[in-house]
């Protein structure tokens, strides 16, 4: 997760593909590999699957005039963060629930998509510079951030934790529902540095078993002593995981419940321009009409995750 909080790097392996960590100014954020580098492959127009989103005239009204005049709305990402934005098996068609939703905004505004990918740590500076329109790349919404752009906020996402199907040990994201549980988190994660250790003392405070902490060097190996039964849990960013468990065919789930440490993600926007005023009210809309909730369903978002229109109308 491109988290607001101070992390350890760490990295997760999805489809195959390694997630490689990178550290960035201000914050420590995984990444995960792409196929292809993020700065050199060619914009990519999108729309696909956006039938059902309607015109959004009131939202359109509020765009800025060159924007209108362009008809295209230029759309900064990573693609190298599976589920959110990375390269389908072509190697150059960026996909994921950041592509899909800015999409439907682009749609609601009546305005063409162009998917530009870059470098992680390069999009907020280009956007503040009017290279982009608007940036869409699993970025939390921090204080520092905010000092350089304007967010709009599509999500509220933490850590979670993955169970086997069922999850017969009735694990969550309780601490005390670990306790003498074998949980398995990566080395150098903030799960396994902080969470677990605090989450333990708890166990023990309570005159319970303290938790049996099991840290591996990667996020796969977490997840495949998980899936091989040789821990009972794995906690690590809900989102990833939801989307691990899938592609592993099953052989392990995010539990129920509320995601610990939860928090926002936002559509990244130039300040003082008018586009947040303009992609606010379209994003309300796309949500509110419930395109919006079939991506969470698309990608396996767990609905803890996913906000309302009014939630957006409050910020």
């Amino acid at each position: 997760m491109r988290h607001s909080r101070q992390r350890a790097t760490r990295s997760y392996l999805l489809a195959g593909s390694v997630l490689l960590a990178v550290s960035l100014t201000a914050c420590t954020n995984a990444s995960g590999a792409a196929s292809g580098p993020a700065d050199t492959a060619a914009p990519v127009a999108s729309g696909a699957g956006v039938e059902t989103v309607q015109l959004n005239q009131a939202a359109r009204d509020l765009l800025p005039e060159d924007v209108l005049a362009a008809g295209t709305l230029k759309v900064a990402s990573d693609p190298t963060y599976a589920p959110f934005e990375y390269y389908d098996t072509d190697n150059k068609t960026m996909i994921g629930f950041d592509v899909d939703f800015s999409d439907a905004v682009g749609a609601a505004l009546g305005l063409k998509v162009e998917h530009v990918p870059a470098t992680f740590d390069t999009i907020l500076a280009g956007l503040a510079s009017g290279k982009y329109d608007m940036a869409m790349s699993a970025f939390s919404v921090t204080p520092e951030r905010e000092k350089i752009v304007d967010f709009v906020e599509y999500l509220n996402t933490g850590t979670g934790i993955a169970v086997v199907p069922g999850n017969p040990l009735g694990i969550s994201m309780d601490p005390l529902s670990m306790c003498g549980k074998k949980i398995a988190g990566q080395k150098g994660s903030i799960q396994s540095m902080e969470y677990l250790p605090e989450f333990s003392k708890e166990c023990t405070a309570a005159g319970k078993e303290e938790i049996k902490i099991q840290n591996f060097p990667g996020q796969t190996d977490a997840n495949l002593a998980l899936a091989s039964g040789r821990v009972d849990g794995v906690i690590a960013d809900s989102v990833p995981l939801a989307y691990q468990g899938k592609e592993a065919n099953g052989q392990f789930e995010l539990a129920e419940g509320e995601d610990y440490d939860a928090v926002p993600f936002g559509i990244a926007l130039a300040k003082d321009t008018g586009m947040k005023e303009a992609v606010a009210a379209a994003a309300k809309g796309v949500i509110a009409g419930g395109h919006y909730e079939e991506l969470g369903d698309k990608w396996d978002f767990p609905k803890s995750v996913l906000i309302t229109a009014e939630a957006l109308e409050a910020k």
